[in-house]
């Protein structure tokens, strides 16, 4: 095949895949349901100037060019489109610099997440960008999709941990963008602009992360509730009313602690409750961690928790988590069919967005669980094929629940994803939360920094 020759005469023979075997676990990301096109070919860039010399080769030839992290997304965003070659940042994995005195770290798009934070911990930092997936992500895809994960609350998404960017656009052209410095105003702030657009403007080479002092405490709570409402009222009323900002606030319907504990293989504290909250607390010495999470737990108990379980030690801490991290691994291995969903709401505004997901998957004969950040509003309303379902009706059945879930998410003056991403699966229904003025805004910049619709097409912009 001429592409195929010409990209290893571009990047050399052992950078290039092209046997169908390997071409097709580049074909999908772990978003179910969602299939694309087996790729030409899978090109692997060691550098900043192979990722270059591939898009400019590409805008001149017109061949789709798809970025790809560790392929962990869950919006079908590095999924390839017809006639493309996947371009894998797998092998740009180099730590560039640690800057301890700046407390900054600049990588590669290919670092594991998880990486990042075991170096900065090794020198009293740390990096506070934490999606549920950290160990098996990259920095690099946590930009494109602006990730949020666990600690959203206290130290926001991935950009505002991002201080500087170095961008390959679609022509080739490489440009920076910010730098070590905690504030810019020189011109428009173009890190926000690619923070979050899916690969769909430019390949980022270089990532300049800030990283804050590691807390010296923390202490977990795992919090049952009898019933669903209570625990989601209290939520708010602890934001604004308790004096503290806890680091994370998580939630777990039944169904969804009832699939962790199978995949653990371990039953949580209190399995008969509706649901289960779990609060992370910071603090800068035990003495004040302690007061805290004591005053916490006594709220919790008069706002009608069932009990409250307080790890505040790192073995205990890892074990509470370890089941709200199981969820989504219990989901691919025991219900494959399914639909993980990610809309976010004001977080007051959770009950109504949870109690009305059960009422979709009932009218709709589907099952359903609910996990995620109660404590910014984003939830994972997950739908789940019923065993004896055809194909068919499930297809029918989801897209019903789907519009019905969008439809509340709207009239709760949510949005559609909080930080999986539009990408291939949700980019249909883009219209129901965004104008035709703000849409025509979009296309437009993709336009000028895409002229050729080389990079990522098909993702995010309604067809």
């Amino acid at each position: 095949m001429k592409i195929v020759d010409e990209l290893i005469q571009l990047l050399g023979v052992e950078n290039v895949k092209f046997d169908p075997e390997e071409l097709e676990k580049y074909s999908h990301d772990e978003t179910s349901g969602v299939e694309g096109q087996i790729p030409l070919a899978v090109v692997f860039p060691t550098s900043t100037e192979q990722v270059s010399a591939i898009l400019r080769w590409a805008n001149q030839k017109r061949v789709p060019v798809v970025p790809r992290g560790a392929g962990t997304g869950l919006s079908a965003g590095a999924v390839p489109t017809k006639d493309s070659i996947v371009v894998s940042l797998e092998r740009m994995n180099r730590i560039v610099e640690f800057d301890e005195e700046n407390m900054t770290i600049t990588v590669e798009p290919g670092v594991i997440t998880g990486e990042i934070q075991k170096i900065a911990e090794e020198h009293g930092l740390f990096y506070a960008g934490d999606p549920a997936s950290s160990e098996s992500s990259s920095i690099g895809g946590n930009v494109a999709e602006n990730a949020g994960g666990v600690k959203v609350i206290k130290y926001g998404p991935t950009s505002f941990h991002v201080l500087g960017l170095e961008v390959v656009l679609p022509t080739g052209e490489v440009v920076s963008f910010g730098g070590k410095t905690l504030k810019n105003v020189t011109g428009y702030d173009l890190i926000r602009l690619f923070v979050g657009s899916e690969g769909t403007l430019g390949i980022v080479t270089k990532i300049v992360l800030r990283l804050v002092p590691k807390p010296k405490c923390a202490a977990v709570l795992l919090v049952p509730f009898r019933n669903i409402q209570d625990a989601l009222l209290c939520v708010p009323k602890v934001l604004s009313q308790s004096g503290v900002l806890p680091a994370s606030i998580e939630f777990m319907d039944k169904a969804s602690s009832e699939m962790a504990s199978r995949f653990l293989n371990e039953n949580i504290p209190n399995p008969e409750a509706e649901c289960h909250l779990i609060f992370e607390l910071e603090s800068t010495n035990k003495q004040s961690l302690t007061r805290e999470y004591i005053e916490l737990g006594e709220k919790l108990m008069q706002m009608k928790a069932l009990e409250v379980y307080i790890a505040d030690n790192r073995t205990q801490r890892m074990k509470i988590w370890r089941f709200r991290k199981a969820i989504a691994e219990g989901i691919i291995a025991f219900r494959p069919t399914h639909c993980m969903e990610d809309v976010v709401v004001p977080t007051a505004k959770m009950p109504k967005l949870i109690l009305s997901s059960y009422e979709i998957a009932r009218q709709c004969n589907l099952e359903v669980l609910n996990f995620g950040h109660v404590g910014d509003g984003n939830v994972h309303v997950t739908f789940l094929k019923p065993d004896g379902m055809n194909d068919e009706v499930w297809k029918r059945s989801l897209e019903k629940a789907l519009e019905e879930l969008y439809k509340t998410t709207v009239q709760l003056e949510g949005s559609l994803t909080g930080e999986h991403g539009v990408g291939l699966k949700r980019k249909r229904y883009l219209s129901m939360f965004l104008g035709e003025k703000e849409i025509a805004i979009m296309r437009n910049l993709k336009k000028l920094f895409d002229p050729n619709n080389i990079l990522n097409p098909g993702k995010i912009l309604p067809d």
